[in-house]
């Protein structure tokens, strides 16, 4: 049956134009974005994910920013550590220096003085940004690593402490606690003496009665090249024999060197003494240095006085002690920058992968897009010649009233 007043072909013709045209509007943006998925409404689920991922692209990109000025100011501490051993070296040099009895120790001593206070310098200067990890006024800093996000959508942070090193020389307070025998410093703080092969003796006797040790005191015995060290406990101040305890657990720590043909004994008898005696074929400098509790990591660096002969043995075991404390920080910067660099590598290519994965799922595929605009400009413009067929189909209808 033909009607004038509906036309079925019209309407197919003109929804399937319609569809068409949608279908061509969708394909139109999607190139003009490049985005298969650029809002809720194209896939509520694919979009939602993506947003989460790119939320952390843009935390990680702020992690990585983190990192970088992370590993920048250890970077400052990790090279003011090294300088710093360079310059212990050389005072070192100008320890053994004056070993020798022929030699003016005054001016090796005044070297030693412009060489301790370029040490000062280079410590005061290694800052980045106001943070400064060698002077004694922090104790470690949290740089910013990750975002750590659960399978419920929790989200936490992690961080990379790096403990600092106090390499600085100030708060130093001499104490009476500290005597040798013949030939050893006796300025209270540090003594030390030479041990001769076969035989030798020498004693270092160490006494609270004048100045009272405190918790985190500590001294440090040389022996050659080897340095063995004992810090007071709270629980060794609160004891009243404090000065035994200290003598007991110093001897303990120079035992665990294992010094070949050294021994050293304690006699509870003499009250902090401790007896060295070297049985070995080769002559032993021994030398102790004390430190206070909350002075500087290289405090004892004032201490060392090479303008007397016993001055110049003591100078040399403790500056070995120094060089290990320098060297030991410029290592634990070394390693806590390398971890901090690995970090940061780790950071750029999980941020690359998650964007290769939004990339993924929302992003058109430019060749499919092409060949479906193409096959649907062709069917928009068959839709449209369709559209006029059935328009033209009531006007045969005029031929059966002729």
């Amino acid at each position: 049956m033909s009607s004038i007043l509906t036309n079925n072909s019209a309407m197919v013709a003109l929804q399937t134009l319609k569809s068409i045209n949608n279908d061509l509007s969708k394909t139109q943006a999607m190139i003009s974005t490049g985005k298969a998925v650029g809002s809720a409404r194209d896939n509520s689920a694919v979009w939602a994910i993506s947003k989460v991922m790119e939320s952390d692209v843009k935390g990680f990109k702020a992690i990585s920013d983190s990192l970088n000025l992370g590993s920048s100011t250890v970077a400052v501490a990790r090279n003011a550590s090294e300088k710093v051993t360079d310059l212990l070296t050389d005072i070192k040099a100008k320890v053994v220096a004056a070993q020798e009895e022929n030699v003016d120790r005054s001016k090796i001593q005044s070297d030693i003085v412009a060489l301790r206070e370029q040490i000062v310098s280079v410590v005061g200067a290694a800052q980045f940004n106001g943070l400064n990890l060698v002077n004694g006024s922090e104790t470690s800093v949290s740089v910013l690593s990750s975002l750590d996000r659960d399978s419920s959508g929790g989200v936490s942070s992690s961080d990379i402490t790096v403990n600092a090193q106090d390499l600085s020389t100030g708060d130093y307070a001499a104490k009476a606690v500290l005597t040798g025998s013949t030939n050893a410093s006796t300025n209270g703080d540090t003594a030390g003496f030479q041990l001769d092969n076969g035989g030798g003796t020498g004693t270092i006797t160490i006494d609270d009665s004048v100045d009272a040790f405190a918790a985190g005191d500590s001294i440090t015995v040389a022996i050659g090249d080897q340095t063995a060290t004992y810090t007071v406990t709270a629980d060794d101040v609160a004891a009243t024999t404090t000065a035994d305890i200290v003598a007991v657990g110093l001897k303990n720590a120079v035992d665990a060197l294992g010094v070949d043909g050294l021994v050293v004994d304690y006699d509870s008898a003499s009250a902090g003494n401790l007896d060295f005696t070297n049985s070995s074929t080769n002559d032993v400098g021994v030398s102790a240095q004390f430190s206070n509790a909350g002075s500087g990591g290289l405090s004892a660096l004032s201490a060392i006085d090479v303008s007397s002969s016993a001055g110049a043995s003591a100078a040399l075991g403790n500056i070995e002690a120094l060089i290990d404390i320098s060297i030991d920080a410029a290592a634990a910067f070394g390693s806590a920058q390398g971890r901090i660099d690995i970090q940061s590598d780790f950071i750029s290519s999980l941020s690359d992968s998650l964007k290769s994965g939004i990339g993924t799922l929302v992003d058109a595929n430019m060749e499919e897009a092409s060949a479906r605009l193409q096959a649907l400009q062709v069917q928009q413009q068959l839709g449209v010649q369709s559209l006029s067929i059935a328009n033209q189909a009531p006007q045969t209808i005029l031929s059966l009233f002729r």
